[in-house]
């Protein structure tokens, strides 16, 4: 198995569709590396990713918000087509079981805390779809 991680923003807001009777929510990532080049120059490279959460869990779909920072990992697929001038184009996409908010982005309304949705896992949100509180033990 190769699996992907990834952690970024949110470009826009997720889609929840249903097919085959099954849910799915779709979301973009992006996720921008700085360097320099070879001449010292500061430089950025930005990398989007297709996501796609096959789940019955879409408590989490009104959290997920363009900017909101998020991790997710799951498995990569590499999409191959054709663009409109004839040349040959590449997409990273990727299929999560994974995936969790982080503090940063837009999140006017919900609390700082960061709250998992792994697919096996049950009873993740409540019945109302609100996201449980997390519980944090550490000293730190």
């Amino acid at each position: 198995m190769i699996k992907l991680q990834v952690i970024g923003n949110l470009g826009k807001d997720c889609i929840t569709n249903t097919v085959n009777g099954k849910s799915v929510i779709n979301f973009s990532v992006a996720h921008t590396e700085k360097f320099r080049d070879s001449s010292g120059q500061q430089k950025e490279k930005t990398t989007w990713v297709e996501c796609a959460y096959w789940t019955d869990k879409t408590g989490i779909a009104p959290y997920l918000k363009k900017g909101t920072q998020v991790y997710a990992e799951g498995t990569p697929e590499v999409r191959n087509f054709t663009r409109n001038d004839g040349t040959a184009g590449a997409s990273l996409t990727m299929r999560v079981f994974s995936v969790q908010l982080l503090g940063g982005g837009n999140r006017n309304e919900q609390s700082e805390t960061s709250n998992a949705y792994n697919e096996p896992a049950s009873n993740q949100a409540t019945s109302s779809g609100e996201i449980p509180a997390a519980v944090d033990d550490l000293p730190f």
